[in-house]
């Protein structure tokens, strides 16, 4: 090796920063800058989004795995929010709500997850059928009253609509409410829970004590209108004039009294709503989702380098002290 290069080597190791000179000033600066905690600006997307739950009577059917048992379709739903609240990045801002009946319900605005994750997780915690006040589960018209609950708020979230598709009493597709929708806008996610093999829907009582399963005999098979409504003599019912076959919403006559997801209506409420739909499947997947780009609000705010200052720091002195990497001196001589 030439006189040269030798002495060029020489210096670039006096001003490498690691187990040289330098590492030791340069960890020193770094853990200096780490405790003034020296922040950035940056334009980050974080999501905003509106929780709704179902809690209808067929959400308590328990035919989806959970961490290797059978849960109920709303306990899976509760355990998917409850890890997403505290895995979202500080910024997200997560409100929560309810479907019974024909109506959604706002229980909470969007609040930022790590201020409130306590609050937002109580709250959930406590979202069951007991809250419901109607038997029935007119879905399509409280999923057109959460759009409605979601569009009203000031930063107009993304709405994360999540149940199974049951309509109780069955839903005629003559009459299906039109959803109120935005044209172009993408609102967020209809999210189906539940296995696809009917099941036993569980009766409880106002406190939530089990009752048993619902029977044939005392759920409405088949939607009012074809039922017929009374005419002008005694006795006498008028029924629906028929007409076209109407597209399938996923009823089963006879077997209403029984519950699977409805996927096939659900996409297609999806679509007329302006939703993506996906099935839930795991506690971890609602995570991803509310992580997605498209729904997220970009927000500028000031992210500290304190984590990585101090890691790099502490990088510096371990290399300055893992004597392997050390060159022996003398080893460098002037080649001839």
């Amino acid at each position: 090796m030439s006189g040269d290069a030798v002495s060029w080597f020489d210096k670039a190791r006096r001003w490498w920063p690691g187990p040289g000179r330098r590492a030791l000033p340069a960890a020193v600066l770094l853990l200096a800058l780490a405790v003034l905690d020296v922040t950035v600006p940056l334009e980050l997307a974080r999501p905003e989004a509106v929780v709704v739950l179902d809690v209808t009577q067929s959400m308590d059917v328990a035919d989806v795995p959970l961490d290797g048992r059978t849960v109920s379709r709303l306990a899976l739903a509760r355990a998917a929010l409850h890890d997403a609240l505290g895995r979202l990045p500080c910024g997200s801002r997560i409100g929560l709500g309810l479907f019974t009946e024909h109506r959604s319900v706002l229980l909470l605005t969007p609040l930022e997850v790590c201020e409130h994750l306590r609050e937002l997780r109580e709250a959930l915690a406590r979202i069951d059928g007991r809250m419901a006040w109607s038997g029935n589960s007119e879905v399509a018209k409280g999923l057109n009253s959460a759009l409605r609950l979601a569009r009203a708020l000031p930063e107009q979230p993304a709405l994360v609509f999540v149940t199974d598709g049951h309509e109780a009493p069955p839903l005629n597709p003559r009459y299906r409410p039109p959803l109120d929708t935005e044209s172009g806008r993408e609102a967020g996610w209809l999210l189906g829970v539940g296995g696809l093999q009917l099941s036993p829907i569980p009766r409880s009582d106002p406190q939530g004590r089990p009752l048993g399963f619902w029977n044939a005999s005392e759920v409405l098979q088949v939607e009012p209108f074809s039922r017929g409504r009374g005419g002008s003599v005694e006795g006498e019912r008028m029924v629906e004039e028929a007409g076209p076959a109407p597209p399938d919403l996923g009823a089963t006559p006879g077997r209403e009294h029984l519950s699977a997801l409805r996927e096939p209506y659900l996409r297609r409420l999806s679509q007329e709503a302006g939703l993506r739909y996906a099935r839930l499947q795991s506690a971890s997947q609602l995570l991803s989702l509310l992580q997605d780009p498209a729904h997220a609000r970009r927000q500028r705010e000031r992210v500290s380098l304190r984590p990585w200052l101090a890691l790099a720091a502490l990088a510096l002195l371990v290399a300055r002290h893992l004597g392997p990497f050390r060159r022996p001196a003398g080893r460098h001589g002037r080649s001839r």
